[in-house]
């Protein structure tokens, strides 16, 4: 497991930014050190234990990007057509029988080496055939259609960097240069639970004062997109004694605890003391809406991290705290995010040094813009704001107000995890 310090996470601010908190947290959170060698086909979404330098170059060998006929340029036609015999045919994964003579021509595939004495291509669409010979248009430069050997990447270029979470194109990359297996960090081990006697999980009996429990799945589902090993520990009661005899049972086995609910102020919120009473925790009142209150400390040197009940807040904090500590505990780069400039249809006033995220729909406007669309509802207990939008208009903590027509900031849920 990750041992962390009991003062990781210290802070002595009244509230904490969303860049201070990220900040600490990449800066200060220890990553795993166990490292295990998966299957290619099993290494998307994985971190990557060490860099990959390329075993040979790419492509490997210089061959043609075109379907057409392979030339020598000391013999390209200057000024007027010219007809060349034609000396051979070369299809991808063969190889040239012979090199190209004088005056001659070779027919070749897209992706079929180059024949030796070769290097220029006139592509099938620019030639006719006359007679036994095929005619070449003057004009074409030296070296055109042809992709040489190592002009993707050269050998011994580290082309897949340790830390980086492996991406369909990098394990793309990997199979192009005849790997089967991959060293990557381990999956990061998270417990997960909810707090609340209002919960009862999808499936029981349901009483008429209380509520299915959502926030769980909705964070395991996350987690498991981040590559994490979850552990689903169910709904832990409004219960002081035995919310500290779980939570500090779990911190053995796991590097993250993770818990929704019971994280405010209120009398029967009593995830905050129940911590304190097994570790140490700093109460992170964060300068975000919706989301403010968080809960994050470490317990025996496993790091904890409560997030509010409501859905919304509850997505939106695990974006801005889960999310970069799960990349630090898996030794990952961390990943910004980087709203895209839309235009938006809504007017809205916030508070300043305060960062605010909207949920919103993207349409395309008459003259092609995409314009934002605020949910018409508020509120952070409702779900469906996260199911019918597209994602969050981020609102930084010196906007005060925005207005029709203004450029806003766009996160897509699909970047957020």
């Amino acid at each position: 497991m990750a041992q962390l310090s009991d003062d990781c996470f210290a802070f002595g601010g009244p509230m904490m930014s969303v860049d201070e908190a990220v900040g600490i947290i990449a800066a200060r959170v220890t990553a795993v050190r166990e490292v295990e060698t998966v299957a290619l086909a099993n290494a998307d979404g994985r971190v990557l234990a060490a860099d990959v330098s390329a075993p040979l170059p790419l492509p490997p060998f210089t061959n043609s990007a075109v379907d057409g006929y392979a030339v020598s340029s000391r013999d390209l036609p200057k000024d007027k057509e010219r007809a060349f015999a034609v000396a051979g045919r070369v299809q991808a994964g063969a190889s040239a029988n012979a090199p190209i003579g004088p005056g001659e021509a070779v027919r070749i595939f897209t992706g079929a080496p180059m024949p030796d004495g070769a290097d220029t291509v006139f592509m099938q669409e620019d030639v006719r055939l006359d007679g036994g010979k095929v005619v070449l248009p003057a004009g074409l430069k030296p070296g055109a259609n042809v992709r040489p050997a190592g002009e993707d990447i050269p050998l011994g270029y580290a082309a897949l960097k340790a830390g980086q979470r492996l991406r369909p194109q990098d394990v793309a990359l990997a199979a192009a240069f005849g790997l089967t297996k991959i060293s990557v960090v381990r999956r990061i081990r998270v417990a997960v639970f909810s707090t609340g006697n209002e919960l009862v999980s999808p499936g029981e009996p349901r009483g008429a004062a209380q509520l299915f429990d959502s926030n769980r799945f909705m964070l395991m589902a996350m987690l498991v997109r981040l590559g994490c090993e979850v552990s689903d520990l169910g709904i832990l009661r409004d219960e002081r004694a035995s919310l500290a005899i779980a939570i500090q049972k779990a911190a053995g086995a796991h590097d993250l605890i993770l818990t929704t609910g019971g994280v405010s102020t209120g009398e029967e919120d009593h995830v905050k003391a129940s911590v304190e009473s097994v570790g140490s925790l700093v109460l992170w009142r964060m300068a975000i809406k919706p989301g403010r209150p968080v809960a994050i400390g470490i317990i025996g040197g496993t790091a904890f991290i409560g997030l509010p009940g409501n859905p919304v807040a509850s997505f939106v904090t695990f974006v801005h705290v889960v999310r970069p500590t799960i990349l630090a505990l898996s030794g990952a780069t961390q990943q910004p995010l980087v709203p895209m400039p839309v235009r938006a249809a809504f007017a809205y006033k916030k508070k300043i040094a305060r960062r605010e995220y909207v949920r919103v729909t993207l349409r395309k406007a008459a003259d092609g813009a995409l314009e934002a669309f605020k949910f018409p509802r508020e509120g952070a207990g409702l779900l469906s704001s996260l199911v019918d939008t597209d994602g969050l208009v981020e609102l930084g903590e010196e906007i005060t107000r925005v207005e029709p027509g203004q450029t806003v900031g766009f996160l897509s849920y699909a970047s957020l995890i």
